[in-house]
């Protein structure tokens, strides 16, 4: 792997660009990492443009830079501005590791989930429904802020899926659900993450329940001998259920 980290520099963002900050929790550090990026009304409500650094402030923009051959992501990863943090001894000034878990905070990728359901094609009134997300995306995500001397990994771990089944009622499953087999009975419910519907879906648009899956992260930091909290994130994906009246199953008796 290639030898990446953020490195104190003399950048200097461009003259006419806006500055943007995401918003982020103070992670134990009060502090808040602008990111330098042109912001226009494309740009995600998650990003909202902020000053330049306060005046008189001390600090400097860190650029990311790998300094040896070796495999790295193509994420691209903008400059951040730090605040310098006191140095014992004069020593040259580092961010605080909260300031670095800010940064991998926002470097982490959050899988969107994947949903599944039986039936597959059309959902069926008084039958279960299965309902899951594709194990892929059901794991821990992890990000690492570095710069000389200092390193610090933000870790997201999924917790709990919030479903919307779209005629006004949810479900809550504590996992991502389990998948549906060939030998389990079209009668029977899911083990761990299921719904039945008690009416159709026609009249409603396109002739289906919008149904949603929202999936709650717990997202916590450590690194350079100190650890936090910060506050939850969650990944949406959305789907289309049509429900029809079910009909007598035959089981072959």
């Amino acid at each position: 792997m290639a030898d990446c980290s953020y490195q104190r520099s003399d950048y200097e963002p461009p003259p006419g660009v806006a500055l943007a900050a995401y918003e982020v929790g103070s992670g134990g550090g009060g502090a808040v990492v602008a990111v330098s990026a042109a912001y226009s009304p494309a740009t995600p409500s998650a990003v909202v443009p902020v000053a330049d650094p306060k005046p008189g402030e001390s600090g400097a923009w860190y650029v990311y830079r790998c300094e040896a051959g070796g495999v790295r992501d193509a994420v691209y990863r903008p400059p951040v501005w730090i605040p310098d943090a006191p140095q014992e001894g004069g020593g040259d000034p580092l961010p605080t590791p909260a300031q670095l878990a800010q940064v991998a905070r926002e470097q982490l990728r959050l899988p969107s989930p994947r949903i599944q359901a039986s039936p597959a094609d059309e959902q069926l009134v008084n039958l279960p429904t299965w309902l899951w997300l594709e194990r892929g995306g059901w794991g821990a995500v992890s990000a690492t802020a570095s710069v000389p001397g200092v390193s610090v990994t933000a870790v997201a771990r999924p917790t709990s899926v919030d479903w919307t089944m779209g005629d006004g009622h949810s479900v809550t499953c504590t996992g991502p659900g389990t998948p549906y087999g060939a030998s389990a009975s079209p009668k029977s419910p899911s083990p761990d993450c299921g719904y039945t519907y008690r009416t159709t879906s026609a009249g409603r648009p396109d002739s289906a329940f919008a149904v949603s899956a929202t999936v709650h992260w717990t997202v916590t930091w450590a690194g350079a001998g100190q650890s936090g909290v910060f506050p939850g994130m969650t990944t949406t994906s959305d789907a289309d259920f049509r429900v029809a009246e079910s009909q007598a199953l035959n089981n072959g008796g």
